[in-house]
């Protein structure tokens, strides 16, 4: 298939998928004896495989990586080692959203409706918690 149907089939625009192989994720196509870069049905299958990648939050560098450590048929490529560090990121994350979340439930339940006025009140914000060092 030409790219704008492996682009069309995985979700991608055509721009994406040259990024893509300038990055080494997806790899050289074959080419047409009109030059035409030729795709066959695992370039989509990755495709959407580094698209579901990012979705969970690895990096395009983290994508390559591991998907080099898989070309080169390594036994293990360190998915799940990965996928252990972007679990405990994602817990870090949640944890200080729900401390944005509470101070500002706080916020609401205080009535501040000016954040001048709130600095010089008894006002959650005031209490320096998310002002950080």
């Amino acid at each position: 298939m030409r790219s704008g149907e492996l682009a069309s089939a995985a979700g991608v625009n055509v721009q994406t998928l040259r990024y893509y192989e300038r990055r080494g994720l997806l790899p050289q196509p074959r080419r047409s004896p009109g030059g035409h870069r030729d795709y066959d049905s695992a370039a989509v299958r990755l495709l959407r495989l580094v698209r579901a990648a990012q979705r969970l939050g690895f990096t395009l560098d983290e994508i390559a990586a591991l998907l080099g450590a898989h070309s080169r048929r390594q036994p293990s490529s360190g998915l799940r080692g990965r996928a252990r560090e972007k679990l405990r990121e994602i817990d870090g994350r949640m944890a200080e959203l729900a401390t944005v979340r509470d101070a500002l439930a706080r916020v609401v339940d205080a009535e501040c409706d000016s954040l001048t006025h709130c600095a010089e009140a008894d006002c959650p914000l005031s209490a320096g918690e998310l002002a950080g060092p």
